[in-house]
């Protein structure tokens, strides 16, 4: 019984002395925390930069490809692959750069601002909806030019800033009136959060997408350009056809008729 007593004081003695700490949690030092710490701080800015923007985060993809197959060259000892890809990352990287600079540009000038809400979304109600789809119907019917866009996740205030002002409750006659020409606030786009017009007269950078007609307006790039870089929804109503599209995720979408449009606001103002 006594030898059984000694062996647990021992084995307590021990623990005090600090022998049964895990060996990696011995060798951690303060340089080694801060060594941590710096690397995290550099992931998440990275991280932050590419997930701002939709074309930027493409791209990212798209490089991150290219040294996954650089990796698998050298894995499996191909030659030719492995000097074909061995230049490659660094003239992709040069050539995002130089194709990618707007879209860096425009990243970096809002990367430190809060573009993205916290907390639950609020849309706006029904009755916004039912003023929105009025008053496109309105201006396809009188083939007066328009653009309308709709938050979500991604506020819209680096536009409105440079925009005129409004801060009003949607309305179908605000909305013809901001749009009818020869008035001071027809060019641009208007931006809706939830239940008010923030702001008319806003604009947007034109999509570089080269899938486009040639006759293509500026009012469906613009559109198509905010659609690539945010979660927004815009209703574009085109001023030569009257037509209706609907510009979201990067995809222009042109609506049938009024309950195309109004069944394509609903889910997206859910």
């Amino acid at each position: 019984m006594n030898l059984y007593y000694d062996i647990i004081i021992s084995e307590l003695d021990n623990d005090k002395e600090g022998d049964f700490m895990p060996q990696w949690a011995s060798q951690l030092s303060w340089s080694t925390l801060i060594d941590f710490y710096l690397i995290y701080v550099l992931v998440v800015f990275i991280l932050k930069f590419v997930l701002h923007n939709k074309r930027v985060f493409s791209m990212f993809l798209f490089y991150m490809i290219i040294w996954i197959l650089f990796g698998i060259a050298n894995y499996f000892d191909l030659k030719m692959a492995g000097v074909a890809y061995e230049q490659l990352p660094m003239l992709l990287l040069i050539f995002i750069i130089v194709i990618g600079a707007p879209d860096f540009r425009l990243t970096l000038e809002s990367l430190w601002k809060e573009t993205t809400r916290q907390g639950t979304i609020i849309m706006g109600s029904d009755r916004t909806k039912t003023e929105i789809i009025k008053a496109a119907v309105a201006l396809s019917k009188e083939s007066i030019g328009g653009l309308i866009t709709i938050e979500k996740h991604n506020n819209l205030d680096q536009y409105a800033q440079r925009a005129i002002t409004l801060n009003s409750e949607v309305s179908n006659e605000i909305l013809v009136n901001i749009f009818t020409p020869n008035t001071p606030l027809h060019d641009g786009a208007v931006i809706i959060r939830g239940d008010k017009i923030v702001c008319a007269g806003a604009y947007f950078i034109l999509s570089s997408n080269e899938n486009f007609e040639k006759t293509t307006g500026s009012r469906h790039r613009a559109a198509l350009g905010i659609s690539e870089i945010t979660d927004s929804l815009t209703v574009v109503v085109s001023e030569e056809t009257g037509s209706i599209s609907l510009a979201i995720n990067g995809v222009m979408t042109k609506m049938k008729d009024e309950n195309t449009l109004n069944e394509y606001l609903s889910l997206f103002m859910k």
